[in-house]
């Protein structure tokens, strides 16, 4: 039987047994379910303000985050808890036996894993839907959605940077971190050949790590960096590098915002400091 045929075969396997434990199967369905109707009639369903300008039914908020709550449970549950029960069991030991590769029978739990995280997003989001008038993106902005979480997979930052970041933080850090962890991955930066340190020399430690990491990524990658002496740096290094700006001058030209000076300000109150000669330049791109 080949590979795919054996992988298929693990996860059906896997499914058979996770319906035959009743209780485990109806906690892992239910309890996303049950904190929703919990923290609804409790917290009630008005409105909430997460953000300056976004208002947003609070049975939304709940919806969203009894969603994470169930893939966190049908994961751990069928993945962490149910390994180890099985380790201890002696089951993994008789597994190991078998002609049955270890990779098949991780990878079966692994996808069905996937599969009942999926059905539990879609039940409590429909439910939260049905009973709550919660509200869900649908059609374009679903799709926007999904390319932004996958562009968020493929953006790195090297430590150094994120340390920065938190540092310039305050009550606000472990929002900041989790935002990190869920939008960001975090990876440090190779070791660079001696020319290409001496060009990086005279930089930030930021700045280096950044630019080192993006060198040891096979094109086409693109650096976001503001910094002057890192752009130029980068560039003599034959590294494609934009800027905050840069990012919103896009974002309008494919209609995602309306405006980019009015972001630009903002930013530069909030203390990221943006020289007055790029905003110029950023307005007259922009035709503001």
């Amino acid at each position: 039987m080949s590979d795919l045929g054996l992988t298929l075969r693990q996860v059906r396997f896997t499914n058979k047994a996770f319906w035959r434990n009743p209780a485990s199967a109806f906690f892992t369905f239910a309890f996303p379910l049950m904190f929703l109707v919990i923290f609804t009639a409790l917290l009630g369903n008005g409105t909430t303000q997460p953000v300056r300008g976004v208002v947003m039914k609070q049975s939304t908020y709940y919806v969203v985050a009894m969603g994470a709550f169930a893939v966190i449970t049908a994961c751990y549950t069928n993945i962490a808890i149910s390994v180890t029960f099985q380790r201890d069991a002696g089951i993994l030991k008789r597994v190991r036996g078998t002609p049955l590769p270890a990779w098949v029978y991780l990878g079966g739990r692994v996808i069905h894993a996937l599969i009942v995280a999926l059905l539990l997003v879609a039940i409590t989001a429909a439910f939260g839907r049905i009973f709550y008038g919660a509200d869900l993106p649908t059609g374009l902005p679903l799709v926007e959605f999904i390319l932004v979480v996958g562009v968020g997979a493929a953006v790195y930052i090297p430590p150094q940077v994120q340390l920065e970041v938190l540092a310039r933080s305050g009550h606000e850090t472990p929002s900041i971190a989790a935002a990190h962890k869920a939008s960001l991955q975090v990876k440090s930066s190779p070791a660079l050949n001696a020319g290409d340190e001496e060009v990086l020399r005279r930089l930030d430690e930021g700045e280096r790590q950044a630019i080192a990491l993006a060198l040891s990524f096979p094109p086409p990658v693109l650096l976001l960096l503001d910094d002057r002496a890192g752009r130029s740096a980068a560039l003599k290094l034959g590294q494609p590098v934009t800027g905050v700006a840069g990012i919103l001058l896009l974002a309008k030209q494919k209609g995602l915002i309306p405006l980019v000076v009015p972001l630009i300000e903002e930013l530069r109150s909030q203390g990221y400091w943006l020289s007055e000669e790029l905003v110029v330049v950023v307005r007259k791109l922009a035709s503001e």
